[in-house]
């Protein structure tokens, strides 16, 4: 599959910016700083997104998707419990938002009407079924404050699966 050019750079800027965000925190982090991470222009980063806002929205929508097809192709509910929880627990830029950026990370976490919200809604319903998705959510949500190690990971996905089995 080929990947257009314009793709391409939208890819590397974001992913620019979550290395930034690694660094420094999302507060901190900056679009001369994301453009070289990036390596691409200033102007292609504006080329794409108007300002830093718009740019973290589209990094946090594609985290998003990312996950959601990370556990939509997972062979088990346990298997997408499982890729779910060590994604969100090692996540660097989490990790580094929850020491520099609080604000934004209970924003993140707070759940409203806001379109990503929905997103979010309607893959863990895809993936867990529409009265499990709310555990696994907050399940989940839990992580991105109190991380937990591989082996609780392990252990969490699969007391939960057995429970959406029941």
């Amino acid at each position: 599959m080929t990947v257009a050019p314009a793709q391409r750079s939208k890819t590397a800027i974001l992913l620019g910016a979550k290395i930034v965000i690694t660094e420094v925190g999302s507060y901190e982090s900056n679009m001369v700083d994301i453009a070289a991470r990036a390596q691409v222009s200033r102007a292609t980063v504006y080329n794409h997104f108007a300002d830093k806002e718009e740019m973290m929205f589209s990094l946090l929508e594609s985290e998003i998707l990312r996950l959601a097809d990370l556990a939509a192709n997972s062979p088990t509910p346990k298997d997408a419990l499982l890729v779910l929880s060590r994604e969100i627990s090692g996540d660097k830029a989490l990790r580094k938002m929850t020491e520099t950026d609080p604000e934004d990370i209970a924003s993140f976490v707070t759940i409203s009407e806001h379109p990503l919200w929905a997103t979010v809604q309607e893959s863990l319903t895809k993936i867990f079924g529409l009265n499990n998705s709310s555990l696994v959510l907050h399940w989940l949500i839990g992580q991105i404050a109190s991380p937990l190690t591989p082996a609780e990971s392990a252990h969490q996905a699969e007391q939960i699966a057995r429970s959406l089995a029941q």
